[in-house]
């Protein structure tokens, strides 16, 4: 048995390799840069490209285009330049264009600490498009989670034809663990539906309302349209408010509906507390820590670590809290899901325990909270 001693960046690219991943561009920023670096060894021999685009408007860029033609792209940066790839966020929304972005966040705002961790991106991700159409957040815990979420973020974004965050962590990122990459079961690797019609093609036509179309690469013999504005089925665009609609619920239809299929996460319960923490990222080895203490005090607490953020995972949450009378959210920034679980939980008594100033939630902080 092999172990591999390695970090989470590592096994976030190791992931996407073994997803098929053969495009990846990307401009160098801390605390992501070693995505960039391990693509850049990797994948020319596998026959895939790796480049470093000028800025990160131009390497998000060279990722959609390469998508367009039928690769299998990634990118990685930090919160500054998730800011930066907005524009194009939108357009790979608008226009079903498969895409995996990773953002290893960090101490924000704005430039923040470079080399401190947080997960201040939580909101920023889901609603940074223009159009307010819903996206798939996954968030790793550990190191392990890297490598099979990336997998997973690339079947997701090659069935929905859409782009995937994997939102890690500095603290994550840059944090080396022993795991054995080969005993690790990744997902069936899905690829996107290819047009086998292609005299009657039209680029996004569907047989449904909460299905991708078919895909058709750019530059072969069949003409694609594709355009970041307002489109019908045949490409065009459009004004026809009734075309508009059907397009844009489409769009939000495919992501909602299929929630349950990709709602990952990982729970501990014991049936005979009363506390449920809900957490995600980094503070969730915290938390589970802090599950064990209390465990060696003859004391029960419970943890729903939700390793899939957006959507947000409805019924998942409402099954796990059911028996729990007290609910407590724990986030690395001054609190941006907490508001989904209020939500989801209404009834329920909701505490907070939070902070954004680089440092981690340690386990005592939680077991204190909970007294």
């Amino acid at each position: 048995m092999t172990t591999n001693f390695i970090d989470g960046n590592d096994a976030i690219a190791a992931g996407a390799i073994a997803a098929g991943c053969d495009f990846f561009a990307g401009y160098p920023i801390t605390p992501a840069t070693s995505i960039y670096n391990y693509m850049l060894n990797a994948l020319p021999l596998k026959g895939g490209v790796c480049l470093q685009g000028e800025d990160e408007i131009a390497s998000i860029g060279y990722c959609i285009g390469a998508a367009m033609t039928g690769k299998k792209v990634m990118t990685a940066t930090s919160g500054p330049g998730i800011s930066l790839y907005s524009e194009n966020i939108s357009f790979a929304i608008g226009s079903e264009i498969p895409l995996v972005i990773v953002d290893v966040q960090r101490l924000g705002p704005s430039t923040g600490s470079a080399t401190k961790g947080a997960d201040g991106d939580v909101n920023f991700v889901r609603y940074c498009n223009s159009g307010g159409i819903p996206v798939y957040v996954l968030a790793p815990s550990d190191v392990k989670d890297c490598y099979l979420l990336t997998a997973h973020a690339f079947n997701i974004a090659e069935k929905l034809r859409c782009p995937v965050f994997v939102l890690s962590n500095k603290e994550i990122a840059l944090t080396k663990q022993s795991v054995d990459l080969n005993v690790i079961k990744l997902p069936a690797i899905i690829n996107r539906d290819y047009a086998i019609d292609t005299d009657h093609f039209l680029p996004f036509k569907t047989d449904s309302d909460n299905t991708p179309p078919q895909f058709l690469p750019i530059g072969a013999d069949t003409l694609v349209r594709q355009t970041s504005s307002t489109h019908g089925i045949n490409g065009y665009i459009t004004i026809d408010p009734e075309e508009i609609l059907n397009i844009n619920s489409r769009l939000s239809n495919k992501i909602i509906d299929s929630i349950e299929e990709f709602a990952f996460y990982e729970d501990h319960i014991k049936k005979d507390s009363d506390t449920l923490i809900i957490t995600y990222g980094i503070s969730s080895s915290s938390a589970i820590e802090a599950y064990y203490l209390a465990e060696k005090d003859s004391k029960s607490i419970s943890v729903l670590t939700l390793k899939t953020l957006w959507p947000v995972c409805e019924n998942l949450i409402k099954e796990k809290a059911e028996d729990f009378k007290n609910i407590l959210v724990i986030e690395m920034n001054q609190g941006q899901y907490i508001n989904e679980i209020k939500r989801v939980l209404p009834d329920k008594n909701i505490q907070f325990l939070g902070r954004m100033n680089g440092s981690l939630i340690k386990p005592h902080e939680i077991l204190k909270a909970i007294k």
